[in-house]
């Protein structure tokens, strides 16, 4: 029998999937690491603890299995996407790599908003500036460490230092690299414009590929640490959020996902690019060239309510579900606003925290559960609402994350976006989505197409709409923003003055 095999590295563990061509799991593994915080507003991590990880998760995986190493058709590896990995000549590792969630940058990404003013900005980068993107990093590094930037002579995504930890090639693929604030993402390379207006030289960049190609395969010393078959193919993989759409199935027009993680996001894959003219969203290229992603964030969607729940009385999920089903759509007249971290799309401002609006002596400790279950949805369909004012359409989502495993939940989301929610039965989609792009690399697959019907299922419910509470929502969901536009300076004031 043939196996495919897909890695997805993420923040805070790095999972693997050993699964049949038909998208059976014959076993998977996890490691859990954590990312270090040396200072205030800092994340970093040393790329050992990937590297340890992965042989650890990939070895168990085979020895769960019984599968022997040389049925393994291909490997390919989904991971964390806009963090930096320096190497130096000798292809060491020179400084720990600066991850996503790091706000050390916040001068850089103001000299290039102002360096690139709005106009070039729209047409050059088609994204917001954060801080832990790979442009802004790379220029904290060459502000602050100037003895460690002289040496970089690569410059590479995490999920790609995994990659060339197991074949020797160091390369990338365009959902990664489009995630830089390097890419010109229309045409599909490295922009030379912006790397001459931030003088970074292009050689430390990495060529680009497509997900399905193969990078190269397992080396002797890789085989060795790992337990996978010297010569195994690597097939390059991409980030964790384009890889996740492929393992939910969401690979063409008119579909969407919408994941409920420690953060939340909606992506909508599209053959045509579309272009945010208010930089709200995400935009970045897909598995292949002319295919493009267009995702919107809210910072805290699973966070809100993993907040709530310790900080009131930590209860089981299944008994707070069965509490927050009891009571109707709305709350009881409250709102929850679930900006815990600063707000992405649409309101791109690290300074909001949240609140909740509406509280009376009939308040109970389930009605402000459900609120924060509503807000966080709320703030999600701000994200749905950016993509298809964009043109773009869902005629149905794939629900994903630990908000897919609520039942009340689900129902939200269906009644608040109106349109129907599928859920599929894989847990680990962005592992699967990597195995999908192995079995395409090692012409399993003919394309990514015939890997995702052979090899992603769903639940067999569908989550319908209902009309009436999508109207009730609609109401709620019109003051939810009114209550942020008047509590705004009030809220950006308080959060600075608790820093």
């Amino acid at each position: 029998m043939t196996y495919l095999f897909g890695i997805d590295m993420g923040t805070s563990s790095l999972k693997t999937v050993l699964c049949t061509t038909s998208g059976g799991v014959v076993a998977e593994s996890v490691r859990r690491y954590r990312f270090d915080i040396p200072a205030n507003g800092y994340a970093q991590q040393d790329p050992q603890v990937w590297w340890r990880a992965c042989c650890e998760a990939v070895g168990e995986t085979l020895a769960k299995s019984g599968v022997a190493p040389p049925e393994v058709a291909a490997v390919a590896i989904s991971g964390q996407m806009h963090g930096t990995v320096l190497l130096d000549a000798g292809k060491n590792v020179i400084r720990p790599v600066i991850l996503h969630c790091d706000a050390r940058s916040a001068l850089q990404c103001r000299a290039i908003k102002e360096t690139l003013g709005e106009s070039r900005l729209r047409s050059l980068v088609m994204n917001p500036i954060f801080s832990g993107f790979m442009l802004p990093s790379l220029l904290w590094v060459r502000d602050n460490e100037p003895h460690n930037y002289e040496k970089i002579a690569y410059a590479m995504l995490p999920k790609d230092y995994i990659r060339y930890k197991l074949t020797g090639t160091i390369a990338s693929e365009y959902s990664d690299a489009s995630a830089t604030l390097l890419f010109d993402i229309g045409k599909g390379e490295w922009s030379g414009e912006l790397l001459d207006i931030f003088s970074i030289h292009p050689g430390i960049l990495p060529k680009v590929y497509e997900s399905t190609e193969i990078a190269g395969a397992v080396t002797g010393a890789a085989a060795d640490a790992t337990g996978l078959a010297p010569g195994t193919p690597l097939v390059y993989g991409g980030g964790d959020q384009i890889m996740q759409a492929i393992g939910n199935g969401v690979i063409a027009d008119g579909m969407a996902t919408v994941n409920i993680g420690s953060s939340g996001q909606v992506c909508f894959p599209s053959d045509e690019m579309k272009v945010n003219p208010a930089v709200t969203s995400n935009l970045f290229c897909g598995y292949r060239k002319n295919q493009w992603i267009s995702m919107a964030a809210t910072m805290s969607a699973g966070l809100s309510l993993a907040w709530w729940n310790n900080l009131v009385a930590p209860t089981d999920w299944k008994d707070l579900d069965a509490e927050v089903e009891k009571i109707p759509p709305g709350s009881g007249g409250l709102l929850f606003l679930p900006y815990l971290g600063g707000e992405r799309s649409p309101h791109l401002n690290p300074d909001l925290s949240g609140s909740f609006v509406g509280l009376t002596h009939g308040t109970t400790h389930h009605k402000m559960t459900r609120a924060v279950m509503e807000g966080v949805t709320f703030a999600l369909y701000d994200c749905v609402n950016i993509c298809t004012e964009m043109g773009l359409k869902a005629e149905y989502m794939v629900a994903s994350g630990g908000g897919a495993n609520s039942a009340p939940w689900l129902k939200m989301q269906a009644d608040i976006f109106n349109v129907p929610l599928k859920i599929a039965q894989n847990h680990e989609q962005a592992a699967l989505g990597a195995a999908i792009t192995a079995g395409v690399g090692c012409g399993v697959f003919k394309d990514i197409r015939e890997g995702c019907d052979a090899m992603v299922r769903y639940k067999d419910r569908i989550i319908e709409p209902d009309a009436k509470n999508h109207e009730t929502y609609l109401e709620y969901y019109g003051l939810f923003k009114a209550a942020f536009a008047t509590q705004k300076d009030v809220i950006e004031k308080l959060t600075r003055l608790g820093r």
